[in-house]
């Protein structure tokens, strides 16, 4: 029989660029090996050298995550879908702190809410409500923008901001909450700046911080709903213990290409983000919008989402997305919708929860040292400074270009293209006598490409630490950047 499987878009470049394939198969296991055998590429990122799924992929029959069926042995029939989900980066009313008055609101508010105090879901008595909530963005980028503009706009009374970067170019594509003329500013000055022209009724309060285990559970414990627009795995962790160690409801978002991901995590009414993804992904494995990119109206979409959710959740108004994750692929404009169940042996909101107060989050989620200092030895390691004294010199260099065909087109070095998902089946077109630099964008992949080769016989290979940024930044700056 032929099941529907579906295939999100980071592992749709080892499936031809289907988004969907049919399947034959009379369990989820056996559905999942017919995939791997077709496509052989997408197996190792969906199970591990032990042969059991990765922790941090999903699988749902329908709606249902198969942990909570029969695993891999869950029977399917042909009008089943089966939905692999990795992880890319009402009930009651929110009180408002004790102590706090309900807010008035000015003749001038009045007028500005009119549209909300007309309708009855909202009148006077919840425009008050928002104006009392006290909610906190984590993030001032591409999730964060969106955010901070419709809360602001909604009369949301206090919004609190955690950043620490400044801005850049790059983020002018998605982040709406920054100009080109904000290039090089704080961005907690620029977003503060453009809620504030929104909206100079509300409060703004910046916190310019990394957050940590450390500040984390001070700075969250005051505010109502923490809104998630992180973009790494270790604060996202972060940010759910706290959340929930505090009681508070967490908004989530994530972004990656052309898929999206929203949903609502309050551990007293649901499950938690652990509950989905219970340990992250090794470092690398999944990349950062920066190594594969974002559509620049994704995160706009799913920013949107994750405020209408904060609003309901003030107001206590329709069905928070507690229990539900809600999936978005704009390349096919779908929606779909899975439901989350409690994990009982959750570590942090189970039954007997072993995480009592924050964790060293960079240790759970395995990051190392920066971008720039990939992980393996510094005899596989070359700077851009010690390649370019070796090109002038003459020395018999064979450079790796590891990146996707479109990266190439953006700029390159004289090198020779293999992406990093093709190298073990082209790894014939290279030779073993040959002085190999490999180089990517960063040197993440690169870093990964050349751990590959050593395994396979190549002992002259080498990372370029930084990959092609760091030579445009360093070596030739007519170059351009991505």
């Amino acid at each position: 029989m032929a099941v529907t499987v579906f295939i999100p878009s980071p592992l749709r470049s080892f499936t031809d660029s289907l988004s969907k394939v049919a399947l034959e198969g009379a369990t989820v296991g056996e559905v999942l090996h017919n995939l791997g055998a077709r496509y052989t590429r997408v197996r190792p990122h969906l199970y591990a050298e032990n042969g059991k799924l990765r922790s941090y992929v999903n699988i749902y029959v329908n709606d249902e995550d198969i942990r909570h069926l029969r695993n891999e042995q869950t029977p399917v029939n042909d009008s089943d879908t089966v939905s692999i989900v990795p992880s890319i980066a009402g009930g009651a009313t929110i009180a408002p702190s004790p102590g706090r008055a309900e807010p008035a609101l000015t003749n001038d508010e009045i007028l500005r809410y009119s549209r909300h105090l007309i309708m009855p879901e909202v009148g006077m008595r919840g425009q008050k409500q928002l104006k009392a909530a006290r909610v906190l963005i984590i993030g001032a980028g591409g999730l964060g923008s969106p955010l901070g503009l419709y809360l602001a706009s909604a009369g949301v009374g206090t919004i609190g901001i955690v950043d620490f970067d400044v801005v850049e170019l790059t983020n002018l594509q998605r982040q709406i909450l920054h100009s080109t003329s904000d290039i090089g500013r704080l961005k907690l000055e620029s977003a503060r700046e453009s809620i504030e022209a929104i909206n100079p009724h509300v409060r703004v309060e910046t916190h310019n911080v990394r957050l940590t285990s450390e500040n984390a559970l001070d700075i969250v414990a005051r505010y109502d709903i923490v809104v998630d627009g992180t973009d790494n795995f270790a604060t996202r962790y972060l940010v759910n213990d706290a959340c929930v160690l505090l009681g508070k409801p967490n908004v989530y978002g994530s972004i990656f290409r052309f898929d999206g991901q929203v949903s609502v995590f309050d551990a007293q009414r649901g499950p938690c983000y652990r509950c989905l993804y219970p340990s992250p992904p090794p470092p690398g494995l999944v990349p950062s919008c920066a190594e594969g990119g974002v559509l620049g109206v994704l995160p706009g979409v799913v920013g949107s989402l994750q405020a209408l959710e904060t609003i309901k959740l003030i107001l206590n108004k329709g069905e928070p997305l507690i229990g539900r994750l809600l999936l978005f692929d704009a390349l096919q404009f779908t929606f779909r919708e899975l439901t989350l169940r409690k994990d009982p042996s959750c570590p942090v909101c189970g039954e007997s929860p072993t995480i009592r107060s924050l964790i060293d989050y960079d240790e759970f989620c395995g990051v190392g040292t920066a971008e720039e200092s990939p992980p393996i030895g510094e005899r596989n390691v070359i700077t851009v400074e010690q390649l370019k004294s070796g090109l002038d010199a003459g020395n018999d260099l064979f450079l790796l270009d590891v990146r996707e065909p479109h990266e190439f087109e953006i700029v390159h070095l004289p090198a020779h293209l293999i992406p990093l998902g093709n190298l073990p089946e082209r790894v014939n077109e290279l030779d073993t006598a040959k002085e190999i630099v490999v180089y990517c964008r960063t040197g993440v992949r690169s870093a990964k490409a050349v751990e590959f080769l050593r395994t396979v016989g190549f002992t002259k290979v080498r990372n370029l630490a930084g990959g092609i940024d760091a030579w445009a930044r360093r070596i030739d700056p007519s170059l351009p950047r991505y």
